[in-house]
């Protein structure tokens, strides 16, 4: 699947600065309702409750948070590459730098499950992580995490 279908130039961006994880994800949740004209308190106790079924913290830094939105009717991507890593519990116990929020509708499909494997085949590729960190602003983490997903779909 295309991640230009589900994140676009506005919703990546570097730098932000966050104390922890609760702070990260009601920023996220309040990003999201913004674009989205979603109630942000609906999206954010979404995102609460997929992290009680285990942390989202992947290892090498990076995170992938999805959660099913009720009223959502097509995937929705927010991209983040923090200023200072946090600590997201991981599975590695390393704090985590490069997050992708992944919003799905509640109805399950094939297509749904492409974003989430599209996401996690190209954060999961050490050099597109490596490419990420690299980017000097968020037009440049934006269109890196599209060229890698280009490259990786062939």
């Amino acid at each position: 699947m295309d991640i230009k279908e589900f994140l676009s130039p506005g919703n990546a961006q570097v730098d932000l600065a966050v104390s922890d994880k609760a702070c990260l994800l009601k920023e996220l949740a309040d990003r999201a309702a913004s674009s989205l004209s979603l109630p942000a308190d609906r999206i954010l106790s979404e995102l609460l409750k997929r992290e009680k079924l285990g942390s989202t913290g992947t290892g090498g830094g990076i995170a992938i948070r999805h959660a099913r939105i009720p009223g959502l009717d097509k995937p929705f991507g927010i991209l983040v590459r923090l200023k200072e890593p946090i600590d997201f519990d991981a599975i590695d116990s390393q704090p985590v730098d490069l997050l992708f929020l992944l919003l799905l509708p509640v109805t399950s499909d094939k297509e749904q499950l492409n974003a989430l494997a599209s996401v996690a085949r190209i954060l999961g590729n050490s050099n597109s992580a490596r490419d990420l960190r690299r980017s000097r602003d968020s037009e440049g983490l934006f269109r890196t995490i599209v060229m890698d997903n280009a490259n990786s779909r062939g």
